[in-house]
């Protein structure tokens, strides 16, 4: 049987759909039912085909008005009972103890993803806010999520974007958007705090059932599994935090409310790649002292789990799950290492690796070197160092790094040709920094969409070439390095 014939009959109309709604099994004071509010004379910005395809929608539906519709949320798919998740959460180290989905909705689920709009209208939880989302926050989370997937990071997805003629207020008017955004599991780490605060002790093992069976099935059967669950997720989060990490990813706003329990990047907001290496980098303007910057990613994710902990010590022993915590930082250190040797073509473990790599960002910090471009260089290196030395403003210190690394790689047995070829498929050509993702935006506010489409398209093969945007893989320039960004961004 030719599969992907038969899957590719498997697609459906809009109208043969029919969503499962597996978190209602929970009682509902795990969430609250709300309608969506739809938008002004919404439009279509872009589909992600890629996404259709998960869901079984026939690409031929993303174009028609129904498909509007249904990303405004004023066509509901059959079996479709929409509501808005509770939690709670730290947010920059305070407890609030009721937060919930402000301005998402969730409206179903097709095989075992979970569909959820953003910027739907206001729910139980907006507290003071419009439930909306804005035009730049919308487009900037559509294109970022499937830059993270296709660079092999685990992330929620989006299936569609739409605009519209609403207005919003940000810090200025705006207009209103709305993304249609998939995961595997929308649980965090503050939803367990919500039933913790409270001390409902039923609900969290009601809570702790579900994550597994959702995220975790395997561990279903296990003797002591809520410690297996937390031993999990200490693993995935490390994992998760490692690859970021290794790409130049700072998420920006790491409170326990915005941390899957399923190793996923959730919740895009003032988030940034770096432009020039810049270890204690911090992207978000509100974070003042800096709890979530670059640097801090590791510690503040094992703050995260330790208050995970916490509400998992009303089910397990409490010693174990501390002993469990202290995984952490073995598997992340472990991952990172083992990421930063395949960028740098190694394939043989060798203690002195770790120490080369501390000396390499030294240098690339030092000289004000760009992250992405330099890796990317390097994977065409075969021994010829002006290339990389252009790269910034003094020579000396990269050439003794690049004397260090000439040493190591003759510990290797690939020849240049084989490790240039491995290389250019973990380093990749193309990041989605903010700059370029500014450009989309500016233009879309002009209606047009075409560099949304075109980012779409880089995000999805971010190793290849595409020699027609170049331009984008090039240094940022220095008026748009290392920007800091607003939460509503």
């Amino acid at each position: 049987m030719n599969i992907r014939k038969f899957s590719y009959i498997q697609r459906m109309k809009l109208k043969e759909l029919e969503v499962q709604n597996p978190y209602l099994t929970l009682t509902d004071k795990f969430y609250d039912f709300v309608k969506p509010t739809p938008l002004q004379k919404p439009f279509l910005i872009s589909a992600n085909e890629a996404v259709a395809k998960l869901l079984d929608i026939d690409k031929e539906e993303l174009q028609k008005k129904e498909f509007i519709d249904f990303i405004n949320g004023s066509y509901l798919l059959k079996g479709s009972k929409p509501f808005a998740m509770v939690y709670a959460g730290h947010q920059f180290g305070h407890f609030v103890p009721r937060l919930g989905d402000g301005r998402a909705i969730n409206i179903g689920t097709i095989n075992k993803l979970h569909m959820q709009l953003k910027g739907s209208g206001i729910t139980k939880y907006s507290r003071s806010g419009d439930g909306r989302a804005v035009l730049r926050s919308s487009i900037r989370e559509y294109l970022i999520s499937e830059a993270m997937h296709n660079l092999n990071i685990e992330t929620t997805r989006a299936l569609a974007i739409i605009g519209s003629e609403h207005s919003v207020f940000r810090e200025e008017w705006e207009k209103g958007a709305i993304v249609l955004r998939v995961s595997p599991s929308w649980i965090r780490i503050g939803t367990f705090e919500y039933f913790a605060n409270k001390k409902d002790k039923e609900a969290l093992k009601a809570l702790s059932n579900y994550a597994i069976n959702e995220s975790y099935p395997h561990l279903n059967n296990e003797p002591n599994k809520y410690l297996y669950f937390f031993l999990e997720v200490v693993g995935k989060s490390a994992k998760l935090i490692a690859k970021w990490q290794s790409v130049g990813f700072n998420h920006g706003v790491m409170n326990t409310d915005n941390i899957s329990i399923a190793g996923l990047t959730l919740d895009y907001g003032p988030f940034a790649f770096l432009d020039d290496y810049e270890h204690n980098y911090i992207c978000n303007h509100t974070d003042r002292y800096g709890r979530y910057s670059f640097a801090n990613q590791a510690g503040v994710m094992k703050w995260n789990l330790k208050a995970l902990m916490y509400t998992l010590s009303f089910l397990t022993d409490k010693n174990e799950l501390t002993q469990a915590l202290e995984y952490f930082d073995s598997i992340y250190a472990k991952e990172y290492i083992a990421l930063m040797r395949k960028k740098l073509g190694f394939e043989k473990n060798l203690s002195e690796d770790i120490e080369l790599i501390r000396k390499l960002l030294d240098t690339l910090e030092l000289l004000q070197i760009d992250y992405t471009l330099f890796f990317r260089k390097l994977s065409h290196y075969n021994g010829k160092k002006e290339p990389l030395l252009e790269l910034g403003l003094y020579h000396k210190p990269l050439k003794e790094w690049l004397e260090l690394y000439d040493k190591r790689l003759e510990k290797e047995e690939l020849s240049s040709i084989q490790r240039s070829k491995k290389m250019l498929q973990t380093n990749p050509k193309y990041i989605l920094k903010n700059y370029i993702l500014q450009e989309a935006i500016e233009s879309a506010k002009e209606y047009d969409f075409s560099k949304v489409k075109a980012l779409l398209k880089i995000a999805q093969n971010p190793f290849d070439e595409h020699l027609k945007y170049e331009h984008w893989a090039q240094a940022t320039p220095i008026k748009f390095k290392n920007k800091k960004l607003s939460c509503s961004s």
